[in-house]
C-alpha cells in the first residue's frame, strides 16, 4: 500500500481534516434538538457554552440527562493504550459503541491504530472526521457503498481500509461494483467462531475457497484472517482459546500457502477482540509463529471507553486478571422522581427512550436531594421496569425519595446507550461541564 509521508513540520491531511471537523462541532448552536441541555443555552455554540463551566445540578440542565465522567473515560482510554502495548496488540476499537468523533479523536491519540466499525454510514462518518485507517467488521457487498469506498481510496493515498470476507458470492458482489477501481480493497477472511455463531466461513476448506475467489479478482487483496470470538457458542475460556488458536492456525496456513506473499502484503492482519475475551486475544496472539511477513495483531474492544455497570461489569476480562487494572463505568443517567403513588412506589421522568434496557435494567445508584443537594447511597431503591418516558421504581427498608429528587442510575450495555442522546455532557468530579459529546447515528 502506498503511504504518504509527511515532510517535517507538515500536519498529516487526515489529523487536519479531524481537528476542522471537531471544531465545527463546537461551533455548532445549541437548540431544542439537544435533550437535557438548559433551555436558557438556546443560540449558544457548544464552545460557548462550555466556557461557562455550568453545574450539571444547578446550571439549568433538565431532567433527564446523560452525563460521562471525564476521569473515567480519561483513566479508561488510558489503561486499554497501556494494556495493548502491554501485549503487543495493535488497537482499533469498535467505533460503532460511541459513534462520537471526539472520542474516535481521543481513542487515535492514545494509541488507537484505527476505528473499527460495522456499516457504511458509520465509515462515512468516521472518514468525514478524518480517520485513515478503518477496519470494517463485515463483509461489505452493497455496490453504492463499495463505489464510495473506491472513491476514497483513489482520492486519498493514505487512507487505509480492511474489511471481512465470509463468502465466495460476496466476493464476487464486490468485484463486480469495484471494476475500474484504482486501488484494491484489502480484505480479510472472517472465520466462523463455530456452528450457530452469526456470520464467518464454518470451514477451513471453505475459507481456502473464499481465498482462491479473492487471489482471482483484481479489485480485492487478501491481507490476512479476522473472527470476533464473543462469538463462540457455550463461550468458556478453554472453548474460546481453541477458536482463536483456529484462527491464528488460519494465517498460518495461508502464509505457508503464499497467500499473502502472491497478494503483495507488507503485512499479515490477524484481528479478533470483544470487549469480553480480550485477555484470551492478548494470551493466543503472543503464540503466533514466525510468520513470512511482520503481523499486524489487531484488537477490536469497543465498550471500554465508558464501561458500564451491568453486562461489562460482569464480563470484562479485567475480573480475570485484576493485576492489570481495572475499567471504570462512565455513564450516569440522572433522573428525577416525578410521581411517589405510595411507600414502596416512585417513578422517574427517564424510560426507555434515556436508557439502554436490551441486557439489563438501570441501577439507582445515588439520590440528590431536592431541597438540600446532598447527595446519598440509593439502598432500597431499584428499577423494576421501564416505560416509553417513566423508570417504575420499588423502595424499601425504609428508602425515602422525594417528588423532586435527582436518581443518579447507572446503565448497562454502552451500545445501547450512547444512540440515545445527540449530545452527552462530559462532566467532571464536582459536577462542573468541561465539553459535550456528539454522537453521530
Amino acid at each position: 500500500m502506498l503511504q504518504h509521508h509527511p515532510e517535517e513540520g507538515e500536519v498529516p491531511v487526515a489529523a487536519t481534516d479531524r481537528e476542522s471537523r471537531l471544531a465545527a462541532l463546537g461551533a455548532e448552536r445549541v437548540d431544542h434538538r439537544f435533550k437535557g441541555l438548559p433551555p436558557d443555552a438556546e443560540g449558544l455554540t457548544f464552545d460557548e457554552l462550555a466556557a461557562e463551566r455550568r453545574n450539571l445540578f444547578t446550571g439549568g440542565f433538565t431532567t433527564p440527562v446523560l452525563a460521562l465522567s471525564a476521569e473515567d473515560v480519561e483513566h479508561n482510554l488510558a489503561l486499554l493504550e497501556t494494556y495493548a502495548e502491554r501485549h503487543g496488540l495493535a488497537f482499533a476499537p469498535h467505533g460503532k459503541t460511541s459513534m462520537a468523533p471526539q472520542l474516535f479523536a481521543r481513542q487515535i491519540e492514545r494509541g488507537a491504530w484505527g476505528i473499527t466499525l460495522a456499516v457504511p454510514h458509520q465509515v462515512r462518518v468516521a472518514r468525514a472526521f478524518g480517520i485513515d485507517r478503518i477496519f470494517l467488521a463485515n463483509e461489505l457487498v452493497d455496490a453504492a457503498a463499495l463505489r464510495w469506498i473506491a472513491d476514497e481510496l483513489a482520492r486519498d493515498e493514505a487512507f487505509r481500509f480492511i474489511c471481512y470476507v465470509d463468502s465466495v458470492r460476496g466476493v464476487e458482489l464486490m468485484d463486480e461494483a469495484l471494476r475500474g477501481a484504482a486501488r484494491p480493497v484489502d480484505v480479510v477472511v472472517e472465520l466462523a467462531a463455530g456452528e450457530g455463531a452469526r456470520t464467518g466461513v464454518r470451514t477451513g476448506a471453505q475459507c481456502a475457497e473464499v481465498a482462491d475467489a479473492v487471489a482471482a479478482t483484481s479489485t480485492l487483496r487478501l491481507v490476512g484472517v479476522a473472527g470476533y470470538e464473543g462469538e463462540v457458542p457455550s463461550a468458556d475460556p478453554e472453548r474460546v482459546r481453541a477458536y482463536l488458536t483456529r484462527l491464528v492456525r488460519l494465517a498460518a496456513d495461508f502464509d505457508a500457502a503464499g497467500r499473502f506473499a502472491a497478494a503483495g502484503v507488507s503485512e499479515i492482519v490477524l484481528s479478533a477482540g470483544g470487549s469480553a475475551w480480550f485477555d484470551a486475544v492478548a494470551d493466543v496472539f503472543a503464540t503466533v509463529p514466525e510468520l513470512s511477513l511482520p503481523v499486524l495483531k489487531l484488537l477490536r474492544s469497543g465498550a471500554y471507553v465508558s464501561h458500564d455497570d451491568g453486562h461489562y461489569r460482569r464480563l470484562t476480562p479485567f475480573n480475570r486478571v485484576p493485576a492489570e487494572g481495572s475499567l471504570r463505568p462512565a455513564f450516569r443517567l440522572w433522573a428525577q422522581v416525578v410521581s411517589r403513588p405510595s411507600p414502596e412506589q416512585a417513578f422517574l421522568n427517564a424510560g426507555k427512550r434515556d436508557a439502554a434496557y436490551d441486557l439489563d435494567l438501570p441501577e439507582a445508584q445515588v439520590v440528590r436531594d431536592a431541597r438540600t443537594g446532598e447527595v446519598r447511597d440509593a439502598s432500597g431503591v431499584e428499577v423494576t421496569g421501564l416505560s416509553d418516558q417513566h423508570g417504575w421504581v420499588r423502595t424499601s427498608g425504609g428508602a425515602g425519595v422525594s417528588v423532586g429528587d435527582w436518581v443518579g442510575l447507572g446503565l448497562s450495555h454502552p451500545c445501547t446507550v450512547f444512540d440515545k442522546w445527540g449530545v452527552i455532557p462530559m462532566v467532571g468530579q464536582d459536577g462542573t461541564v468541561l465539553d459535550y459529546i456528539h454522537t453521530c447515528f
